[in-house]
């Protein structure tokens, strides 16, 4: 199985919007959304990821097709890194979860953006926790920092790609 990472193009946002659905309808277990009148979750800072040079879409592909994508910014919100990156959204497809898909894009992103790095959870979000536990342990091999409480709403990791 060949994983692989592409920037999308302001071309294909399309897609992305109707994969940004299908994330919304998997997440709305935890942020408990629900659809607009017109049956969309949307997602208000989609158009940034082409008008802002912090901000980059990409497609995740498995064997060429489409199976997931990552948005990731260039900046942290809650702490201080010198070249800050952290995923705003991860999103693999039910058909490529636990074959090891999520962790190679991971890898990869990881690996495309040096610097400071942090990866946030909701709470109530057990899996995304477990996932980025196991991935974030392998890749850094322990050096990281765990940060944020139940209290808090959010938990997560941070870790510099440098010392890697």
């Amino acid at each position: 199985m060949e994983v692989k990472i592409e920037s999308i193009l302001l071309e294909q946002k399309s897609v992305l919007i109707q994969m940004m659905e299908l994330y919304n309808y998997d997440f709305s277990v935890y942020s408990n959304d629900d659809v607009n009148e017109h049956g969309y979750y949307g997602y208000p800072y989609l158009d940034h990821y082409w008008t802002e040079d912090t901000r980059f879409p990409y497609f995740i592909r498995v064997d060429g097709r489409l199976a997931g994508f990552v948005l990731l910014r260039s900046c942290c919100e809650y702490h201080r890194m010198a070249n800050p990156h952290s995923i705003a959204e991860f999103f693999v497809m039910k058909k490529y979860r636990r074959k090891g898909v999520g962790k190679a894009a991971a890898v990869t992103i990881f690996d495309m953006h040096k610097g400071g790095w942090e990866v946030t959870q909701w709470t109530n979000n057990t899996p995304a926790q477990l996932f980025w536990n196991s991935v974030i342990e392998d890749y850094t091999g322990g050096a990281y920092r765990t940060f944020g409480s139940l209290e808090e709403g959010h938990v997560g990791f941070t870790f510099d790609h440098s010392m890697i």
